[in-house]
């Protein structure tokens, strides 16, 4: 008797977790997406479903509104579902094989100016959670990290010698990335402050006021406060700093390969969409300056 296809895919999320030790936050995105096809196949077992059943979810779920970098990913954990039901399960075929999905508008992300980034970084570390959101937005646009890199970050992690901190990125891979004058000047301030409030056993380089390590939510919150404080009206996020880094970092150098080391990037093509941030503001450089140019009203 075959079994229900819910049982199956908590067969398979087992298998994530337990056999691939993916984190349960991915486990939980497969699972996720799973459930979406689901809902839309009434199948009872999952040896029926056809190639024909997968274009058609795709179609009702692009005609949702659904980006085609979504239903890639959803795709992605359909096939990964099948790979293990043909390996563990004696299925015979993977009807998500060569299957595509709608390709939707390349989205840039957005960076803010040079004179933006001066704005909002542009405030007085009087205090000791001013001195630590000082420090973490310096560091956050100093060396493109990502949040989560920022937050397991530790003291020994820094170089002051170097000027140069090193980064556990994705899939536990470490990069040594160079730190600026003002950053550095920022986590010397932190750490004097971090002195008076860390709580035994803690190794967090930034922490909360209760001296513990501070969550990536409390730093995303602090910095759109902080943005909104010093008169920047746009919601701010710890990835636009990593964007203002590698788009700025560019605009100067036009060093592509370096800016992907710095940013941990293992494709040069995740780097590249900086190139068309480069491109815009060139352009927009020249509807300003040349006389036959754009019209302006």
């Amino acid at each position: 008797m075959s079994r229900k296809p819910e049982s199956l895919a908590a067969l398979f999320i087992d298998h994530l977790l337990y056999e691939r030790r993916l984190s349960p936050l991915t486990a939980d995105s497969y699972a996720r997406d799973i459930r979406a096809l689901f809902s839309h196949v009434s199948v009872l077992n999952l040896e029926q479903l056809q190639a024909s059943d997968i274009r058609q979810v795709i179609a009702k779920l692009h005609g949702k509104g659904l980006s085609g970098r979504s239903l890639s990913r959803m795709l992605s954990a359909w096939r990964s579902l099948y790979h293990y039901l043909i390996r563990d399960h004696h299925y015979q075929h993977n009807p998500c094989i060569g299957m595509r999905v709608p390709k939707s508008p390349q989205k840039l992300p957005h960076a803010l100016s040079p004179d933006e980034t001066t704005q909002l970084l542009a405030f007085s570390p009087d205090s000791g959670l001013l001195a630590r959101d000082s420090a973490m937005f310096e560091l956050f646009y100093s060396s493109g990290l990502r949040l989560a890199e920022l937050v397991q970050l530790k003291p020994v992690d820094i170089s002051f010698d170097e000027g140069t901190i090193r980064v556990l990125g994705k899939g536990g891979k470490t990069r040594i990335v160079p730190v600026g004058d003002y950053a550095l000047q920022g986590l010397t301030i932190w750490l004097k402050q971090r002195a008076l409030i860390i709580r035994p056993g803690e190794m967090a380089l930034f922490l909360s006021q209760h001296g513990k390590a501070i969550s990536a939510r409390t730093i995303s919150y602090r910095l759109k406060s902080r943005a909104k404080l010093q008169g920047i009206h746009q919601n701010v996020h710890p990835h636009m700093l990593r964007h203002s880094f590698a788009s700025h970092v560019l605009q100067s150098s036009g060093d592509l390969r370096a800016v992907q080391e710095m940013l941990g990037h293992t494709h040069i093509t995740s780097t590249q969409v900086y190139t068309h941030l480069d491109f815009q503001h060139l352009t927009k450089v020249y509807d300003l300056a040349h006389p036959r140019a754009k019209k302006r009203s």
